[in-house]
Order: structure tokens, then sequence, then C-alpha cells
């Protein structure tokens, strides 16, 4: 079973008209077609987790609608909806062993016995609960109880299942191995789910399209690809990615055949003018102060190239993350290897223009990736 889930101008205020008034969700437009995985992402405080609940029927919308295959669904009780959910705080029911905690959320179908045994059964072997399906709650940990939650809602046949840090007891392993069970099984089945967390790696695991969210704002609703390759704004480009984007601001100026981006008075980076597109080059000349975004992948180590000076070096196992002064400011490079620069070692540094993001000074709105208006 699967659905489209529309929100339409939807907003959160707590305690409003008062002198604590919070806008905690600003006028979210959203849509999720059918089988799609979505995917709300931001730090902590951003309204991802109360646009979630206003979708589960467990806050109210202060204003604007949420629909469900063009039934509106906001005004109804959640038990109505046709929503379920996975609690990030578990609600499991103590005085029922795991196994009939999950199959409580097959009641309304009416199965016969062997059914319900056979799909909790299924559901318990994707999750790696089985051997404690005749515990009860209190008897296993967290991260157990988190997958029984999320079990619970899984096996449920719904038109949407809404997941609220669906992972986030977990240990990392097992972690990496659920995600893309889980996936498997969302797409398997056709469903349409959309899960709130704060974990990029999960976002980028999961989802079809990401909802990055920022002081109840939707900054960028997009494909994980194009969150990274081509962030809407400076806040995108920032959150999006490990280690962050690299920023600096710049004086553009056009000169002849050349496009120099001053970074301070002794460093620019200078490309030639057929880098950049005639209309970004009009572009930059105009605004002449930007936000240059340089991905630390992006910085490469080089013979020759602008001067920096390290002051760390990280090696990861697989990758050596190596933090430099330069321009005033601070870079980061990604080396993917065992890199040996040492604190204080002078090091060069190269940035192609196919891997430079523009972003306006003033809005923080991006102008132009790889050389291209955006």
């Amino acid at each position: 079973m699967t659905a489209q889930l529309h929100l339409k101008t939807v907003n959160k205020k707590y305690n409003p008209g008062t002198a604590h008034e919070v806008h905690a969700v600003q006028d979210l437009d959203l849509e999720v077609e059918r089988g799609e995985i979505v995917a709300l992402l931001g730090s902590s405080g951003c309204g991802k987790t109360s646009t979630l609940r206003m979708i589960a029927g467990f806050e109210e919308v202060s204003s604007g609608e949420v629909d469900i295959d063009g039934r509106r669904i906001d005004r109804l009780a959640p038990a109505k909806r046709g929503v379920a959910m996975a609690f990030e705080g578990y609600s499991l029911y103590p005085p029922l062993t795991i196994r009939e905690n999950i199959a409580f959320a097959l009641k309304s179908e009416r199965l016969r016995q062997a059914e319900v045994n056979t799909r909790v059964e299924q559901i318990a072997a994707l999750l790696e609960i089985s051997d404690i399906l005749d515990k009860h709650p209190n008897a296993i940990s967290g991260g157990q109880q988190q997958r029984v939650s999320l079990g619970r809602a899984l096996i449920r046949r719904a038109d949407l299942h809404v997941l609220d840090e669906p992972m986030g007891q977990l240990e990392p392993q097992l972690r990496a191995i659920l995600r893309g069970r889980i996936k498997h099984y969302i797409k398997e089945h056709e469903l349409t789910a959309i899960l709130v967390t704060h974990d990029q790696t999960e976002a980028n695991a999961l989802a079809d399209r990401i909802a990055v969210m920022e002081g109840g704002l939707l900054q960028q609703y997009d494909t994980p690809e194009n969150l990274k390759n081509r962030p809407a704004n400076i806040f995108t480009g920032a959150f999006i990615g490990e280690p962050p984007m690299n920023l600096f601001a710049a004086v553009a100026e056009v000169v002849a055949d050349r496009v120099d981006l001053r970074l301070a008075p002794d460093i620019a980076l200078s490309y030639p003018s057929a880098a950049f597109s005639e209309e970004l080059q009009q572009r930059i000349q105009q605004d002449q102060g930007v936000m240059i975004g340089i991905r630390p992948h992006s910085v490469q180590l080089t013979e020759e190239g602008l001067p920096a000076e390290v002051y760390a070096n990280q090696w990861l196992g697989d990758q050596t993350h190596i933090a430099a002064r330069f321009a005033g400011g601070s870079i980061v490079s990604v080396v993917h290897d065992l890199a040996l620069p040492k604190p204080g070692d002078r090091i060069n540094l190269s940035i192609s223009a196919h891997d430079l993001h523009i972003f306006d000074n003033n809005t923080g709105d991006a102008l132009s990736h790889g050389g291209q208006l955006a």
C-alpha cells in the first residue's frame, strides 16, 4: 500500500500570542511521492520532529494542511490517519512479550494466527531480534527496544510510515547492516516512508530525497547527490558533508581573460575566463564580494600552488584529514591515502574551478557550481 503525502504551508507555533512564542515550523511545503523514502535532516530544534509529530497527529497543526492522497488528515485522530509510526522513545507495552508487541500492530487486519506468526518472525529476522521474541520490554536493552518499535511500525499495512530517529540507539556496525535491509524492505513492499534523523550517513543511505531544515525553515529538498554537489545556499553547503565545506569570503575580479577570486591581500584563486560562464562572470562582477565554498575532498596537495601551513594531521584508517592555515583562516584537505605532512610543514594547495561553489555574500543563496549558474 502506498500513498502520497502533501504538506501545504504548514506552520507550528508553541505558546502562540505570548512572549514565549516559538515558531518551530514555518510555511513548510513538502511532497512525498508514492513509494518514496524521504528524510527530514537537521540539527536539534530545526523543526523536523515537530513536522513528523504533526503528520502522525501527536501535535496540532497551527495552520496549513496535511494530505495523504488528497485526503486531509490533520483534523483526524492519530488512529484514523493510516500512519504507522516508530517512536524514538519506543512506546512498547510492558505487559506484552516482544512477539505480542509486534503482533499488536496487526490486530486491525484480522489475520489468521499462522499468518501473524509468519509476519512477526520475518520482521524479527530482518531486525535481528528473533532471539528475544518471548521476552518482555523491561528485560531487553534500549537498542533492542528501538528495533522492536521499528518492527511494529514496518509490519503494518499503512498509507504512510513515519520513523523518528529509527536507529539512533544502535551500535554503528549493526546500524550499517540494518540500513540496507530496511531500505530493501520498504522498497520491496512499496511503502511510503518519511524519517527524522540528525545522521547524514543514515539519511544518505536510506532516503531518495532529503529535506534539510534549520530554524523551522526548509533550506533545500533534493537528492543526496544534489545536496552535496549543488547546495542551494551556504547553510546547506556547510551542513552537508563530512568534513564540512571550506568557506572563504572573496572579492571577484574579472580582468581580460582571467577571473581572480581574492581571498586575502596576497592570496587569490586565478582561473581562465573560459572556466566560468559569461552569465556568471557578469553576476560576480556586479556583486564583487562573494563567498567561496570548496569541499575538502576537492582541495589537492600539489607541487606548485597556493601556500598553506599544516597545523593538524588525522589518519582515519582509509583517508587523511589535513588542516592548514590558509588565506587568514583554516582549510581542510582530505587525501585518500596516508599523507605525512606534520604540523608546521609548508604545503601547496590547488583547487579546480570545476570544484568551486560560489554564494551570494548577502543572501547566502548559491550563485554557481563548477563555473555554471546555479
